[in-house]
């Protein structure tokens, strides 16, 4: 269920596109991949969060993945059950993007910053040599 059916019950007058970015991780984690000359480079933007609250692994080899959580602003709040909200698009819960890298990835090499909610992953690059082609002599007539 999205955050906002949670919020304001199973409106159907609620725009579409709103409650698609509740349950798509991929809206509300937007990320560019780019690649240069001599790395690959991951860019989320991840509003609100610091560096403890997001994790970057690379699992069975070549798989980048980016999790966390945004936490609800007054999930501690005592009058929860009081508040009434107007209007909602910012996303909570968690969250999870995966990136199968190439084969020029150096995946032991590995970096991550985080500053002012954007997070950079940086992948080098390693020259990948193309296996030598070797000439093979038909005989016969």
């Amino acid at each position: 269920m999205s955050l906002i059916s949670q919020i304001l019950g199973d409106d159907q007058t609620l725009d579409p596109f709103l409650s698609m970015i509740n349950r798509c991780p991929v809206l509300s984690t937007p990320t560019d991949w780019k690649e240069t000359k001599d790395a690959h480079v991951f860019l989320s933007d991840l509003p609100g969060l610091n560096k403890d609250e997001v994790k970057v692994e690379v699992h069975e080899g070549r798989l980048l993945q980016i999790s966390g959580n945004w936490h609800d602003d007054d999930s501690d709040d005592k009058n929860k059950n009081m508040i009434k909200w107007h209007h909602v698009e910012r996303c909570r819960g968690k969250f999870q993007r995966r990136f199968r890298l190439p084969e020029n990835a150096k995946v032991d090499q590995v970096k991550a910053h985080m500053e002012n909610g954007v997070l950079v992953v940086t992948v080098p690059k390693e020259d990948i040599k193309k296996p030598e082609t070797k000439q093979v002599q038909i005989q016969g007539n």
